[in-house]
């Protein structure tokens, strides 16, 4: 399983203005074939920050999702509404059971 970990540093305004375009990416996302979660989120106590996460069934599945009008249309709004920051950072990984 990859997963990847993400945050955005970003005004208000960028996120208001990204907004509708994340939501249909999400709405997207979640439906391609090797996604098994995909959310945004804005952190409580920094409403500047935006925290990405997914998990793929596998390398491949992340990269086809790279290659999806919907990502690139992010990417290109992105650009219009560059963020402050981002980092990124890829895991390859397996699920353990709860400790509780």
């Amino acid at each position: 399983m990859i997963v990847v970990n993400a945050k955005i540093q970003a005004s208000r305004e960028t996120i208001e203005a990204l907004t509708p375009v994340v939501a249909e990416l999400e709405a997207k996302t979640r439906q391609e074939k090797g996604c098994l979660d995909y959310a945004f989120s804005i952190e409580i106590h920094d409403p500047e920050t935006v925290r990405i996460t997914e998990k793929w069934i596998d390398q491949a599945s992340l990269e086809a999702h790279m290659r999806e009008p919907h990502f690139l249309d992010f990417q290109k709004a992105a650009a219009e509404n560059p963020p402050k920051s981002i980092e990124a950072t890829f895991y390859e990984a397996h699920e353990l059971p709860s400790p509780f």
